[in-house]
Parts: C-alpha cells; structure tokens; sequence
C-alpha cells in the first residue's frame, strides 16, 4: 500500500511538524498532512482520517487555553453544542467511510480549493459577519444550532476550514464576544475531531505508523509553533499557507485528470 515506512517517514514527519507550526500561528496544516500521506501511497480516504488523528492533540490544546472563557458559558448550552458538534463529527465520519474511494479521489481537489479559498478570505467574511451582528444577529441565532450541525458534518467529513466556518458562524448569529466565540471553537472542534478518529479507529481507517508518527511531530511542531507565533509576521505565515494550498490543490486536480 505504501513504501517503505522508514524511508518515507523523514517527510510524512516533517509534513506533521510543519503543519502543527502552521495550526498554532495561522492553521491550515491539513494542506501538509493529507498531501504527504497520498504522496507516499497512503489510500486517499485512510490518508483524511490519518490526518484528523495526526492533528487531533493541538486541539486539546486550544481548548485548555481557553478554559476560562469556557466557564463565562451557560453548562446547558455548553452541553447542547458539544452534542451537536458529537453528532456532527460522528456523521461527517460516517460520510467518509461511505464515500466511494474513486469519488473522494475527485473530490479532493475541490475540497482542498475550498478550503484554501476560505482560509485566503476568512478574516473578511468574519468581519462582515461580525459587522452583521448589529442587524441580523438576534433574528439568526435560531439557525446557531443547525448550522453548527451542518459545519460539525463538515468537519468530520473533512478538517480543512473548520475554524473559519465556526467562527463566521458564531458572528453572524449574534456572538458578540469573540474570546467566548474563539472558546466554542476550539472546544466543538475538539468535540468533533476526537468522535471521527474515534469512527475512523473503530473502522480501520487509521494507517496506525504514520498516523502515530505524525501526531507525534504535529504536537512537537504545535508547541515550537506556539513559541514562534510571537516572532513571526502573520501575514507572511498567511500568504504561505495559501500558497501552498493552491499548489496542492493543483497537484490534486493534476493527479485526478
């Protein structure tokens, strides 16, 4: 199914490293992660859930940073979305595992551009979202809950843009506090992530050497990531991450011609 394990894992490592730097400066790693594993051999499919579970610590992470914002949250809403984003992860997993290999191969491609272009646009699409608040805010926090499910399938099914989404969608429907928004991200996207590794382990879908290895090297890269997000200029991080994210979506639409 793949090369030699010993010979590739100098770059699915380094791939893993460099995408848990991004995810602490900017996100995107997932433009590192799933592209290494297909480069080495690794089943399109099996190579999306060995991503999810490579990147899966950094959340933890996130959340605890933001414990205190957390408790400001009512315990029944905080119950209510945990669900959702449960619900939402369990069934974008499933999504997956359903999704013939051939049609998620040209899937992909479109998949990665989406998230790419999301990635390039989010911070204008969360301050129009954010301006909207004012006017539209309290008629649109009904759609809060369905639209946390619909993101939640999304990010199951595949992580890229997942942030942007919940943070768009938690300013549009009126949450004004963007600490406590940022908190509700990273504690649903933790939710999430961790139920669909759960579905993918439960499947057999995890390509167990890689997917350990990398979670390993995202959590080393998280960390120096960290240190480094006071040093590096943003906008340079951002203008890589998009990059990058165009070639691979070009490699992958190569590919799949």
């Amino acid at each position: 199914m793949t090369t030699d394990f010993w010979t590739t894992s100098p770059l699915l490592g380094a791939a893993a490293f460099a995408a848990g730097v991004l995810n602490a400066i900017a996100g995107g790693g997932s433009f590192l992660t799933l592209p290494a594993l297909v480069f080495v051999g690794i089943p399109p499919i099996m190579a999306n859930a060995t991503s999810a579970l490579a990147v899966s610590p950094g959340y933890l992470g996130s959340t605890l940073g933001f414990r205190d914002e957390l408790r400001a949250v009512p315990a029944r809403r905080l119950k209510r979305e945990m669900a959702i984003a449960a619900a939402g992860g369990m069934a974008g997993a499933l999504l997956l595992l359903v999704t013939p290999a051939k049609l998620f191969s040209g899937i992909v491609p479109w998949l990665l551009l989406f998230a790419t272009v999301l990635f390039a646009f989010g911070p204008t699409l969360a301050r129009r979202a954010a301006s909207a608040t004012s006017h539209a805010g309290q008629g649109l926090d009904r759609w809060r809950e369905p639209g946390l499910l619909i993101t939640c399938i999304y990010g199951g099914y595949f992580n890229g843009g997942l942030g942007i989404l919940l943070m768009a969608l938690y300013a549009v429907t009126g949450e004004s506090r963007i600490h406590i928004a940022n908190a509700l991200k990273n504690l649903n996207s933790l939710v999430l992530s961790w139920l669909s590794v759960a579905a993918f382990v439960l499947a057999g879908a995890i390509a167990w050497r890689e997917g350990v290895l990398m979670m390993v090297a995202a959590t080393a890269g998280g960390f120096m990531g960290a240190r480094w997000a006071k040093r590096l200029p943003a906008a340079w991080v951002r203008v890589g991450v998009i990059v990058t994210g165009v070639v691979m979506s070009l490699v992958f639409f190569i590919r799949s011609a």
